[in-house]
């Protein structure tokens, strides 16, 4: 604990937020008989409540080009994947064009005209193609991944440990969704019955379906919707969700790409974002 002169109250409240751990999220703040006042991270009888918030760092850099809508080259030549979003895909020699693609990748590069970014990135930096994983910010403050799903013109796809921002990313991605904005007006991401996986495994889709039992091994927990089909969870992810016999018997909207091994259809959600119950 740091004893303060209340008269010289300010220093002393950086002095006393050095010595508390940098995960704690609650100072309270309490004043003796004496006026003396004492900051600490441990809750006490007329304690007062002070909210501590960290002011994520952002780096500037300058944009070479848009690549699409959610992967940007900077001019070192590093590649830059927004976080928490995915749009569809652009042609390439890879893959086929999806709709809204190019929309998403003019709107973008609309809003980079300037040539310049801030960065800010989570937990996990890079993905398993080296790219760089950020939240990508205009110098006037606009957060370009958020507005993206404001616009309709990308999903929510959230991978753990990477979350920051996810609840205004599925706010924003609801009130478009609402709105019908964009994608969510489009016949082809539109919910089909899972009964018809077979016939829409390209890209990323909408099912609607009600899984019958709950199926675990070592790696995955899997809601099985009969003998071909089924979504997987990775037990490290478990704790981002609810109970997953919640679901069983429930009719859903899953969101997602799908998998094919043989005849055996699955799709990986991993985070619950991506379960919407009906």
């Amino acid at each position: 604990m740091i004893f303060c002169n209340k008269l010289a109250w300010l220093p002393c409240i950086i002095l006393a937020l050095m010595p508390v751990s940098l995960s704690a999220s609650e100072i309270y703040r309490s004043v003796d008989s004496h006026g003396r006042v004492t900051y600490s991270d441990q809750p006490s009888d007329g304690a007062q409540q002070l909210e501590i918030t960290s002011q994520p760092s952002r780096h500037l850099y300058n944009v070479a080009r848009v690549y699409d809508g959610d992967t940007i080259i900077l001019e070192d030549r590093k590649q830059v994947r927004l976080l928490g979003i995915n749009t569809p895909e652009i042609q390439s020699r890879m893959r086929d064009q999806e709709p809204g693609g190019v929309e998403a990748k003019q709107w973008l590069q609309k809003q980079l005209q300037d040539k310049k970014v801030y960065l800010e990135f989570d937990q996990v930096r890079r993905d398993k193609y080296k790219r760089l994983l950020a939240h990508v910010f205009t110098p006037d403050g606009k957060h370009l991944n958020l507005m993206l799903l404001e616009n309709g013109l990308a999903v929510v796809s959230i991978i753990p440990p990477n979350g920051r921002y996810s609840e205004k990313l599925i706010r924003a991605q609801q009130k478009a969704e609402k709105q019908k904005l964009g994608i969510w007006s489009m016949s082809e991401y539109q919910p089909r019955p899972i009964t018809q996986i077979a016939n829409h495994n390209k890209g990323w889709q909408r099912f609607t379906g009600i899984p019958a039992r709950i199926k675990k091994n070592r790696k995955y927990t899997r809601l099985i919707f009969d003998d071909k089909t089924d979504i997987r969870v990775s037990n490290a992810n478990l704790d981002q969700f609810p109970p997953l016999e919640t679901y069983v018997g429930k009719l859903l909207e899953i969101r997602g790409w799908v998998s094919r091994k043989k005849d055996n259809y699955t799709m990986l959600i991993q985070h619950p974002s991506a379960l919407v119950p009906q």
